[in-house]
């Protein structure tokens, strides 16, 4: 029998540690298309049938057409108001389902900018995630996003 201290039993393994950083590029790459603006190529990284829960929209969007919409619509009124979004996931916390799923629990901030003009924190939200692999890497199945500043 081994046993081991509370310290090495929470210490990752090599597979874990690898599968983090895919979630954590993921991500990055997932929020640096919202925040260019690049509506359908954003949605290509969400399922053909997936769920977006987010307080700022009055239901649920379903499918990828419906996430270009949606994308572009904000895309369009940040150009207009001259505002600059840029969204921070941090704070993951990770579990692999037995089946392969991902189920991630995540902080995000976004950051709004005037452009010729300052910044400040605009939302300060906790994303609810599961995502699945594909062929072509990790896709979100289901989003929900919550707002701290919601009840």
């Amino acid at each position: 029998m081994t046993v081991r201290s509370e310290a090495e039993a929470l210490r990752p393994t090599d597979a874990f540690a690898a599968l983090y950083a895919q979630v954590q590029q993921f991500y990055a790459h997932q929020m640096q298309l919202l925040d260019a603006g690049e509506a359908e190529r954003w949605a290509t990284t969400f399922t053909e049938d997936a769920r977006f829960d987010v307080p700022t929209l009055p239901k649920p969007v379903h499918g990828r057409p419906g996430l270009v919409i949606a994308a572009q619509r904000s895309a369009d009124a940040l150009a207009e108001a001259g505002e600059r979004h840029r969204h921070f996931i941090g704070m993951l916390d990770l579990t692999e389902r037995p089946d392969g799923v991902l189920d991630v629990r995540a902080y995000t901030i976004v950051y709004a900018s005037r452009i010729g003009g300052g910044c400040r924190v605009h939302r300060v939200c906790v994303c609810t995630d599961v995502l699945v692999r594909s062929g072509d890497g990790l896709h979100v199945r289901t989003r929900t996003v919550t707002r701290d500043d919601f009840p």
